[in-house]
């Protein structure tokens, strides 16, 4: 990280924030957005983060 608030997690927070806005004012969008954050979610619990493996040759 380059300080207290990396760049990163400040854009991470500002989408999540924007993405609560539209699902507070659209339920069935609210819904669906959960469906897609707990797929993704999944697959890359099971696919792995690939941080456990060693690097190739």
């Amino acid at each position: 990280m380059n300080g207290p608030l990396d760049l990163r997690i400040l854009v991470l927070l500002l989408v999540g924030a924007g993405a609560s806005y539209v699902a507070y004012l659209h339920p069935a969008f609210g819904a669906a957005l959960l469906v897609g954050v707990a797929v993704v979610t999944l697959l890359w619990i099971l696919l792995g983060n690939g941080g456990d493996r060693p690097p190739p040759p």
